[in-house]
């Protein structure tokens, strides 16, 4: 028996993780899981529908400023959204040059993962504001300096384990030839593309927007390996794409956009299956 799978934003991550990897989890030396295409055998479809495989600088700007999901909701703190490990695992690609120096525009902050850049920054769990949080969220450690290093230790954990997740989807492999990758993408709405970083102070200032779905940029979703350097033509991608369809709407209104669901119900409902010669 096989399964279709139909998965919106970061659910589409761990899709691809099941995949490339089925149960494997990482390794704890820091090295990456075998390829083995082990979830593979139990699906025959896997629709991924606006889903961040490049990263989104959303969740960069949440971990350093906090956010409010919606006018009646709290707002979420640095220090509360930083103790979430899957935040971590959505940042974009440095390589994409979606980090600048604020002083030399055409200098990329290197390593978005290095626990000592945050550390240096002062961002989210490492910043010196959030002192209050971290008492809340550590009332038994009465030493503020504990609490402090047992944070910065969670961020260098946190941060660790999303570089080995970022690699682990990026490393290119061809899947089965059973199994296909369809993904359904925004391509109307401006979306964060690059952010300043003050390398004094840690500030941060988004200077582009780019063609996405408002919160996961169109070359995100493709995980176009073209942005950020000089190749030009054709789609360059870890991800072998059996189809892509682009869609005029936002992050969450993908799944409500009429062409999505009828195309969907057609692909999985009616389209002829596949000869298995």
């Amino acid at each position: 028996v096989k399964f279709d799978i139909v998965a919106h934003s970061m659910g589409g991550l761990v899709a691809r993780y099941y995949l490339r990897y089925g149960a494997a989890d990482l390794p704890s030396d820091g090295s990456l899981p075998a390829l083995s295409w082990a979830g593979a055998r139990y699906v025959e479809n896997a629709v991924l529908i606006g889903t961040p495989n490049g990263g989104s600088l959303h969740a960069l700007v949440d971990l350093i400023e906090g956010t409010k999901l919606a006018p009646m909701l709290p707002t979420y703190q640095s220090a509360i959204l930083g103790t979430m490990p899957s935040m971590y695992q959505l940042l974009p690609r440095a390589r994409h040059g979606v980090l600048v120096d604020s002083v030399a525009s055409d200098r990329q902050v290197a390593d978005i993962y290095d626990p000592a850049l945050w550390e240096r920054m002062g961002w989210g769990l490492a910043d010196p504001e959030q002192e209050p949080i971290l008492q809340a969220l550590l009332p038994a450690v009465d030493d503020p300096q504990v609490r402090r290093q047992i944070a910065l230790e969670h961020q260098r954990k946190a941060l660790q384990r999303a570089k080995q997740v970022a690699a682990a989807l990026d490393l290119p492999a061809s899947p089965p030839d059973e199994l296909t990758l369809h993904l359904v993408a925004g391509d109307a709405a401006q979306t964060d593309a690059v952010v300043s970083v003050d390398t004094e102070t840690g500030a941060i200032e988004v200077i582009e927007q780019r063609a996405g779905d408002g919160t996961v940029l169109r070359s995100s979703a493709l995980m176009d390996e073209r942005v950020g350097s000089d190749r030009m033509g054709r789609l360059i991608s870890p991800i072998e794409w059996s189809s892509v369809q682009f869609l005029f709407t936002d992050h969450l209104g993908l799944t409500k956009d009429p062409a999505f669901t009828d195309n969907l119900l057609y692909f999985l409902l009616e389209k002829p299956e596949r000869s298995p010669h």
